[in-house]
């Protein structure tokens, strides 16, 4: 929610030779009223405005995982001379995601073996999904 300051919300109060402004606003994080000395004050607390740098860095992180993960991947026409598949070459050949390749692999709708730390897959396994 983004909150403008409007010169109703807005109170400048002069105590000595000073002066400063006090704004009424909503904490970006817990959502209670607080008044704001500056423009730029988003939290009500030092504690409120801690956790929404982490919420917001988590979400950055989260956000910039996602889109490397949906970025296009370039085909590899290796891929259709091989007959056995790494898991990056049947989410090539399929254009899906390496956690749906494991997903389909843990439901039984792919077999799958290991060879040592990695997994290989059938090319006719997968072809075999499409023949049904």
């Amino acid at each position: 929610m983004l909150h403008t300051a409007t010169w109703s919300n807005i109170r400048l109060q002069t105590a000595t030779m000073t002066s400063f402004i006090q704004i009424d606003k909503v904490c970006k994080l817990c959502g209670g009223n607080f008044i704001a000395r500056t423009f730029s004050t988003q939290c009500c607390s030092d504690d409120c405005a801690k956790r929404y740098y982490k919420k917001r860095k988590r979400d950055e992180k989260i956000k910039s995982a996602i889109e490397k993960e949906n970025t296009a991947k370039p085909y590899n026409p290796v891929v259709n001379e091989k007959d056995y598949l790494s898991i990056n070459e049947a989410c090539m050949l399929l254009g899906a995601s390496r956690w749906t390749i494991y997903r389909m692999i843990e439901s039984g709708n792919l077999t799958a073996a290991k060879f040592g730390r990695r997994t290989i897959i059938k090319k006719s396994t997968i072809e075999s999904l499409f023949k049904n």
